[in-house]
């Protein structure tokens, strides 16, 4: 993964690359979402609130539907880092410093996009949270969707295990809405809920947590579960979020991820006029995505 190159920044091979395939195996935002290509910093996206439908009667007019039609807007924000890098390492290592530091930089990119697309607790600004959060979306009151703020959050009641009714309330407020699909259903969660989960029966002692085998997923209730170190509340978005630990019921096709650009890498050489008075070169990795989430009775969280 050396770069010799000065002019552009070269982007990351999807089919082969080192760095998609670690941000492919962390971040379930990036394996999951539905990919929206976006060719400018903003792009809007149809999002309908549904569409009803009648019995028509042999001659009879069809009944007009009166379902609001919005759209959600993608705005793609830049998830960035540069790196000094001594000539020397680069020259006398046997290792490949700069390999090492992209492959670093994979695994905090795929930790802090969960976290500013799932769980982060605060309005979007553009900085320090960088989308609207899924957590966000549904601790928000949207008159035009019909939804209330709070209605698909469950928080368990006590700091130890969450209960077996309150997971299945989580799964429930899901099922409930007209936006599940059972064949199209996933649970994406902190790895901290693999403690909690181990204890939890039904009222037939039967465990709702089944552990994958022979590259099965791991499933809840038969929803298989993605584990996301971003799953954990946080004020802003990290990289390495230290709030209470997460669990969102979601519908891959309602996680809207723009993709304007990235991973992508540029290698600035430290003999250039810039930095010629150090040995150090300098190794930019950056990736710019937008997040949305279509509708707020499509998911549901679990608070740990």
């Amino acid at each position: 993964m050396a770069r010799n190159t000065l002019e552009a920044w070269i982007p990351e091979e999807w089919e082969t690359s080192k760095v998609v395939a670690s941000v492919l195996q962390i971040s379930a935002v990036e394996a999951l979402a539905s990919p929206i290509t976006m060719t400018s910093d903003t792009k809007h996206v149809p999002r309908t609130a549904g569409m009803g439908v009648d019995v028509v009667a042999k001659g009879g007019a069809y009944g007009e539907d009166t379902s609001l039609n919005d759209e959600v807007l993608l705005t793609a924000r830049k998830f960035g880092k540069a790196a000094r890098i001594a000539e020397e390492d680069i020259d006398d290592s046997v290792a490949n410093v700069i390999e090492a530091k992209m492959l670093g930089w994979s695994k905090s990119y795929a930790k802090i996009l969960d976290n500013s697309s799932l769980a982060v607790s605060a309005a979007e600004n553009g900085t320090t949270v960088p989308f609207t959060s899924l957590y966000q979306l549904l601790n928000t009151t949207d008159n035009n969707l019909g939804y209330t703020g709070g209605a698909n959050i469950t928080t368990a009641a006590s700091a130890g295990v969450p209960t077996y009714g309150e997971f299945s309330t989580a799964v429930g407020n899901v099922e409930n809405g007209d936006y599940f699909d059972p064949g199209n259903m996933y649970a994406i969660a902190a790895p901290a809920f693999r403690k909690y989960l181990r204890g939890v029966l039904d009222s037939q002692n039967r465990p709702i947590f089944v552990e994958g085998l022979n590259g099965t997923p791991d499933t809840i209730f038969s929803v298989p579960i993605r584990w996301s170190l971003g799953a954990r509340l946080s004020a802003t978005a990290s990289s390495a979020p230290t709030g209470r630990p997460v669990m969102a019921f979601v519908n891959p096709e309602l996680m809207l991820l723009g993709r304007r650009s990235g991973p992508e890498s540029v290698f600035i050489d430290g003999r250039d006029g810039l930095s010629a008075l150090t040995d150090e070169s300098i190794l930019k990795m950056r990736a710019r995505r937008g997040w949305a989430y279509g509708h707020p009775n499509g998911a549901s969280i679990l608070v740990g």
